[in-house]
């Protein structure tokens, strides 16, 4: 009998708001929800049609299963019968149909990587391919103990030309510490470079080089306290890790390595890791918007960079599911004042509770003191982009606000070239615009930076500007404060504002690296 894989699969590449090229949705028949299908999968209603086996599957037989009414697809060397789920699938049957009869894995990962396959599957589940997957060579156990350390060993992955130098790490120790240090190879490193988790004995050290993940992952020889140091040497890119000790004696070894220890791997082919944070609090912010408020465990250490999100999960009707969001500042200003809370501890999230939806009210319902499990964070937006920076164009609608506030804070207080900042924000009423007050008291704060808002929707009484994101509305906003500046444009909402948009853009002869759009 096989086990269902338990964790679930969330997504390395698959952006709420990253660089555009998300799947297209389409519409679903009544009674076809997300909640339509959990159901479905907990009425005890056969989905495989094998009244409850599961086989091991030959290519041959995987192959034969290529058609609507019966359509097998593989992910991950696990087989599914996916046929009950084609009228629930957001983005339509066609999509499904271009992994039926085989491996569907690659597909899967260029599209919504993210979502817990397992979870929303497990009830189609066939069985497994007959030919066993492949290792990760990169997975080993070290056992050997050289003079008190355990032997580096070469990381195993094979890496284009043009990827990072090997990394690799050591470790040293005195009565009250241990110091793991992790040699990079590679000048630029910063402390949002490094993820750390202790947790279960388990002790997990993520690095980001590029495009590839360092890890570190062992069951240490003894216990640690909870709270630890980091540091960035950045022109060397070295991190070292300071780990105090409950007990005040000598280490013989750093302990036992655990799966992928000491491996670099593409970003893309890896997993990503979640912790379990508690809600601390929650207030309105419009009518239907709110401020969460998470804290790390004592024992995490993570920045989320500027430009990247993570994931949110939460486990509904038994089923995992699975969110992106990207955090925010506690206040758009907070950069510039003291923060209510230790930034390193706290992470912010501004999200438009759905009453009809499925996950938001789920998280609207959590009360003080109850955890939510968060994702490390991932995204594809680059801090250098702003280097030089002089005019810096910033598009938003609805939530789609979020990314723009740290960006907003990092601008104003980091970019010394930095001429003029524009936001044009659009909403349907007045009442949606989220920390307007804010948005205007910065205005008159810092005279490089000003907003206008837009409204699809105003009342009798509105006096600003109406409508949708047009030519006219953008050539008369995106005016270069020299005729040859350096200009970003960040644009984000919904996906057929941000699709528009870009199309705009490069009708108003705006070139690609001028654009960075974060799409739903």
């Amino acid at each position: 009998m096989l086990n269902v894989p338990s964790q679930s699969f969330p997504a390395p590449r698959s952006q709420q708001r990253a660089a555009s090229g998300g799947r297209t949705k389409v519409p679903l028949k009544q009674g076809r929800s997300l909640m339509d299908w959990i159901q479905l999968t907990k009425s005890g209603k056969d989905l495989t049609g094998l009244k409850g086996r599961l086989f091991e599957i030959t290519e041959e037989e995987l192959k034969k299963h290529n058609k609507k009414d019966d359509c097998w697809i593989c992910i991950r060397g696990f087989v599914y019968n996916v046929s009950p789920y084609m009228e629930y699938h957001p983005g339509g049957e066609d999509e499904l149909m271009r992994a039926a009869g085989s491996d569907g894995t690659d597909l899967f990962d260029q599209v919504h990587r993210w979502v817990s396959y397992e979870s929303m599957l497990k009830e189609c589940l066939v069985g497994k391919m007959a030919v066993k997957p492949t290792m990760p060579k990169d997975y080993h156990e070290e056992k050997k103990v050289l003079n008190g350390m355990l032997p580096k060993r070469q990381v195993t992955d094979t890496l284009a030309k043009e990827g990072p130098i090997s990394p690799s790490y050591d470790w040293f120790q005195t009565d009250s510490v241990v110091t793991i240090v992790i040699y990079t190879k590679q000048k630029g490193m910063n402390l949002d470079s490094v993820i750390i988790d202790y947790q279960d004995d388990s002790f997990r050290a993520e690095t980001k080089i590029k495009d590839h993940s360092y890890l570190i992952h062992m069951e240490l020889f003894r216990e640690i306290e909870e709270d630890f140091s980091v540091r960035v040497v950045a022109n060397v890119g070295k991190i070292e890790i300071d780990l105090k000790k409950k007990e005040h004696t000598s280490w013989k070894h750093l302990g036992r390595a655990l799966e992928n220890h000491n491996s670099l791997t593409p970003r893309k082919d890896t997993g990503l890791y979640y912790r379990k944070c508690q809600l601390i609090s929650k207030q309105d912010v419009t009518h239907d918007t709110k401020l969460f408020c998470l804290m790390l465990p004592p024992s995490s250490y993570l920045h989320v960079p500027i430009g990247q999100h993570v994931y949110l999960k939460l486990t509904i009707a038994g089923t995992e599911i699975v969110k992106p969001y990207t955090p925010v500042s506690h206040s758009l200003l907070s950069e510039l004042t003291e923060p209510v809370l230790p930034n390193n501890k706290y992470i912010y999230f501004l999200i438009k509770i759905y009453p009809a939806g499925l996950f938001t009210p789920e998280l609207d319902h959590l009360q003080i003191g109850d955890f939510v499990s968060v994702s490390s964070p991932e995204g594809n937006f680059k801090i250098s982009q702003f280097q030089e920076l002089e005019d810096l164009f910033l598009l938003a609608a609805g939530t789609g606000f979020t990314p723009m506030v740290k960006i907003l804070n990092y601008a104003l207080t980091n970019i010394p070239s930095l001429r003029k900042v524009k936001l044009m924000f659009f909403n349907k009423t007045e009442d949606d615009i989220i920390w307007r007050s804010q948005l205007e008291n910065l205005a008159f704060k810092d005279k490089r930076y000003n907003v206008e808002f837009v409204l699809s929707a105003p009342t009798s009484e509105w006096s600003g500007k109406q409508g949708h994101i047009s030519p006219a509305l953008l050539s008369e906003f995106l005016k270069r404060s020299l005729d040859k500046s350096k200009v970003l444009i960040c644009i984000c909402g919904p996906t057929p504002f941000t699709e528009q948009g870009i199309r705009l853009l490069h009708d108003l002869n705006f070139s690609k690296d001028e654009i960075h759009s974060f799409t739903a």
